[in-house]
């Protein structure tokens, strides 16, 4: 298994503000490659999920906000910690503010990678 990066998820929000969401294509790549390493699953790449994102205008960031909540869950559960059907959550949230979205899943994420 790899090892998940944690990340200051302020700076991250404040990064992806600054650079007109530049920097939030780039986070959104890590966050799905250290979804896929936390859940120890081959799921899609973090590049080909954003080029599906693009390629369907944002459709397939919807399925991708719910996937990471199916994968953290898994993540916790072969952990032994209780899963939260964050799969749900994250997708109201990234229907209403992806940047919402993505500073939950990475504060799963940081949260694993201790």
């Amino acid at each position: 298994m790899g090892r998940v990066q944690q990340r200051n998820i302020a700076l991250c929000v404040i990064l992806s503000l600054v650079t007109c969401g530049i920097y939030g294509l780039y986070w959104f790549v890590c966050m799905t490659d250290d979804t896929n390493t936390v859940a120890n699953e081959e799921g899609t790449s973090g590049v080909m999920a954003l080029v599906f994102t693009i390629i369907t205008c944002g459709i397939y960031g919807l399925y991708w906000a719910y996937k990471c909540g199916d994968k953290l869950d898994k993540a916790k559960v072969d952990r032994g910690m209780p899963a939260s059907n964050g799969g749900i959550l994250y997708l109201i949230l990234y229907i209403f503010g992806g940047i919402i979205a993505y500073a939950l899943i990475q504060n799963e994420l940081n949260k694993l990678a201790e």
